[in-house]
């Protein structure tokens, strides 16, 4: 970095300080995370001869290469039962298998024996969406009980519910797109056509077993007196029904025959995105801890980042003295050719020198972004979106300059972009800001959030505010008369209550994120989504529809 006041270094080191500790507490929420159902329901799993699903996936994947964990923290803090559902009782990861990346979705039976809550169709659904956009071979390893009860009517009935895995699977067979399942424990019910819609099928001896219902519900429904083995384990569906393709000794055995079948998938055509040989930043990434600062309002200079991210630190910007509240510049990440959209988050002044505040969205900023999108499509280059946005410019003057016009140009070129897209929340994501740098609702491949960001329609101080006002003026409706300090504390209050669902937690455990992650993680994250991504050709043309201009 260039030479630095005192007061600079003392800024830094604070910003430094503040990002290294919300990291320190990301890992130590994840390290509980992974535990599943706790160490006692661990060991218990183990005791059966079972590996957990963690380790599981650490023996199907090859060794030292790169793994992406997708809604590590789904389901944090979402549920009262006792433990509640961690990661959403299924672990999902990107990964290679003989060198091809696959995408594998395995149930955690340590956490309520696997059961489905709300958030664990969401995971799953999550994960075959990724599957199907990015034509991945997907793996599922099976170990569930089926459905929560107590929730059965949040899991069972509705569109986006645990009936669509199975439509999905359906879909996903008639694209081609490669499906193994391996029967690793308990699969009942409606649970257990997910593993014979997938294109092959293996059991485990002694642990594994698939039925449409168990002994219990068989004796109860015929009165018919059978064991869960009998009824439904592998020697029963690899000799008798013909239900299943392979019979496995343990679990290793099982993870070894799902390498070997990958081993022999052919090759598909690729998507063509350019990438040459990887180059590390030349600016030193760890800056990026001082750089972003701890105070959410406070300003910092978009390009010192991306220098941080980008190869050899170098970007090629697009409309450089236009717009200035947008960056838009064509660089590469670990290779690949990407084109960058970040909010510029301090104050810069126009061209008609006017200033124009840091994370805000101005008209020139939005037709231009715009442009660039347009243009990235046109090119066949990925874009990758920092968001560090506070929103859209309001008042009079934006009103009268078209900033809708303009909003809505910007909106649409990101809605109809058929390049993949990329999602960072570095920082704020508030309102129609979130939406227009391509936020969940916009289809970003991967969207994954750094520690100190925050996902809303607007800061907790406007929104605690702005309810104040609603409740305050409630209650005198009703004659009430609110003293000051019973003022203060109803907004002490109602700001808690909204910065609770500001933290970065919250929306991961909704999957409104894919994840949080470690910002030395992202060059990663977005090489890994780009080359899941280049197995996808594109077939559908680019095309805007109606633009207001």
């Amino acid at each position: 970095m260039s030479v630095k006041t005192e007061k600079q270094n003392l800024e830094f080191n604070k910003n430094e300080d503040a990002n290294k500790l919300l990291l320190s507490e990301l890992k130590r929420v994840s390290e509980q995370v992974k535990l599943g159902g706790g160490k006692k329901s661990i060991e218990k799993h183990k005791a059966k001869g079972k590996l957990t699903a963690r380790e599981r996936i650490e023996l199907l994947f090859d060794k030292n290469k790169p793994t992406l964990e997708v809604g590590e923290l789904a389901g944090y803090g979402m549920y009262e039962t006792e433990g509640g559902c961690p990661s959403g009782g299924v672990v999902v990861q990107l990964g290679y298998i003989k060198g091809r990346l696959c995408i594998v979705v395995a149930n955690d039976a340590t956490v309520k024996a696997g059961a489905w809550f709300p958030i664990t169709a969401k995971k799953n659904l999550r994960a075959q969406e990724i599957s199907i956009e990015n034509r991945l071979p997907i793996i599922y390893l099976v170990d569930s009980a089926g459905a929560y009860l107590p929730m059965q009517d949040e899991v069972f009935p509705d569109k986006e519910n645990f009936g669509r895995i199975f439509y999905n699977n359906s879909i996903m067979s008639a694209m081609g797109i490669p499906q193994i399942a391996a029967i690793m424990g308990s699969c009942v019910a409606g649970g257990a056509y997910l593993p014979i819609l997938s294109d092959e099928a293996l059991i485990v001896e002694g642990t594994g077993s698939v039925f449409l219902a168990g002994s219990y519900l068989v004796k109860s429904a015929i009165g018919e007196n059978v064991d869960n083995e009998t009824l439904g384990g592998a020697s029963t569906h690899c000799e008798i029904s013909g239900v299943t393709d392979y019979k496995m000794k343990n679990d290793e055995e099982c993870l070894k025959t799902i390498r070997n079948l990958v081993d022999k998938f052919g090759h598909n055509d690729k998507a063509g995105f350019d990438r040459i040989e990887p180059a590390p930043p030349k600016e030193n990434p760890e800056e990026i801890y001082g750089i972003i600062p701890e105070s959410i309002t406070s300003q910092y200079d978009t390009h010192e980042l991306i220098k941080r991210l980008v190869d050899n630190s170098e970007m090629e910007e697009y409309k450089e003295e236009y717009g200035k509240s947008i960056i838009c510049a064509y660089a590469r990440i670990d290779g690949w050719a990407v084109g960058i959209v970040a909010n510029q988050r301090k104050v810069v002044k126009s061209a008609k020198g006017e200033l124009q505040f840091g994370g805000v969205i101005y008209s020139d900023s939005a037709d231009k972004a715009a442009r660039f999108i347009m243009n990235c499509n046109q090119k066949k280059i990925p874009l990758v979106f920092l968001q560090d946005v506070t929103g859209f410019m309001v008042g009079s003057r934006s009103e009268h300059g078209g900033i809708i016009k303009d909003g809505a140009k910007m909106v649409n070129a990101v809605s109809n972009s058929v390049v993949p897209k990329f999602t960072i929340v570095v920082g704020n994501s508030y309102g129609a800001g979130n939406y227009a740098m391509c936020g969940k609702a916009y289809g970003p491949r991967f969207i994954y959030a750094w520690p100190g960001s925050r996902i809303a329609v607007m800061g907790g101080d406007q929104a605690a505010k702005t309810l104040l006002q609603i409740q305050v003026a409630t209650l005198k409706g009703k004659g009430q008369e609110i003293h000051p300090d019973d003022e203060k504390k109803l907004l002490d209050d109602i700001r808690a209550r909204y910065n609770k669902t500001l933290d970065p937690k919250y929306a991961a455990a909704r999957l409104w994120t894919d994840g949080i992650i470690d910002p030395l993680e992202t060059r990663k994250v977005i090489s890994m989504g780009i080359e899941a991504a280049n197995h996808a050709p594109i077939t559908k043309p680019f095309n805007v529809g109606v633009i207001q201009t």
